[in-house]
């Protein structure tokens, strides 16, 4: 039988594994926030504070937070940041 893994569980593993960037970020005067789980397993984040408009937030977001939460949570599939500032 599969064992079935809830929304609420994955998502305190992902905090779990932001846990380990957000002194970084907050170092900055920033924080990341999950918004939700998707049925597809995607997780849909918001840099919130001054990580939400810095330029360097799209290289936070994949060499960081993305990869932190794809490592410690293998169940899910795709990471996605809802606010994230194109570097110039």
């Amino acid at each position: 039988m599969e064992t079935v893994v809830t929304n609420n569980e994955l998502i305190t593993k992902i905090e779990r594994a932001l846990d380990s960037m957000r002194p970084y970020l907050a170092a900055d005067g920033g924080n990341v926030k999950v918004l939700e789980v998707t049925d597809d397993k995607t997780v849909r984040l918001e840099l919130v504070g001054s990580c939400g408009s810095c330029p360097m937030s799209s290289m936070t977001f994949k060499g960081g937070l993305e990869e932190a939460i794809l490592r410690a949570v293998p169940e899910i599939t795709k990471v996605e940041a809802v606010n994230i500032t194109p570097a110039f």
